[in-house]
């Protein structure tokens, strides 16, 4: 065996993690842009996996999703939250979260639906986001939006809940 076939078979063992990326959207009234897939049940904001086997990033990959998902080409702002996601029988996930920053009426006009993967898209109140995103996933948002409004730096999330830094 040579060391290259060596290496790929180092490789191949090695633990595999999934990796994603959103970006959040908000309105002047503080309401997030959730999308509806038409793959799966339930809702979602604009993103989805990262591309990283051509090098992709997770910005990139948050990027290309938003300007693939709803047509906005537009620059995002910073990390928010990283969170490492574990469900038994799954592999583990890291998602990635920026902010989207807050659209404009113009920006709202400018939304296109990509057909092939969502039914539609609303803007979701801070307290309603429950109802529309049970478990880690609205955790992860709200961990977000808590990002926002306290001005603090990224939340590093597991399973959607802030880590504790006194273990």
């Amino acid at each position: 065996m040579t060391s290259s076939e060596e290496f790929a078979a180092y490789i191949a063992g090695l633990p595999r993690v999934l990796s994603g990326a959103a970006a959040l959207f908000r309105d002047a009234e503080g309401r997030v842009l959730l999308v509806e897939p038409n793959y799966r049940e339930g809702w979602a904001l604009p993103g989805g996996t990262i591309e990283s086997d051509g090098g992709e990033t997770p910005r990139q990959g948050a990027h290309r999703e938003t300007l693939e998902e709803i047509g906005l080409d537009r620059r995002l702002g910073r990390l928010l939250a990283v969170d490492w996601v574990y469900r038994p029988g799954w592999p583990p996930l890291v998602a990635y979260l920026y902010d989207g920053g807050v659209l404009t009426e113009d920006d709202f006009k400018a939304i296109r639906l990509q057909e092939e993967e969502l039914l539609s898209w609303r803007l979701v109140a801070r307290e309603d986001l429950p109802d529309y995103l049970p478990g880690p996933f609205g955790d992860r948002i709200l961990a977000a939006l808590d990002v926002l409004a306290e001005g603090s730096g990224t939340a590093e999330l597991e399973n959607g809940r802030r880590v504790d830094l006194d273990l």
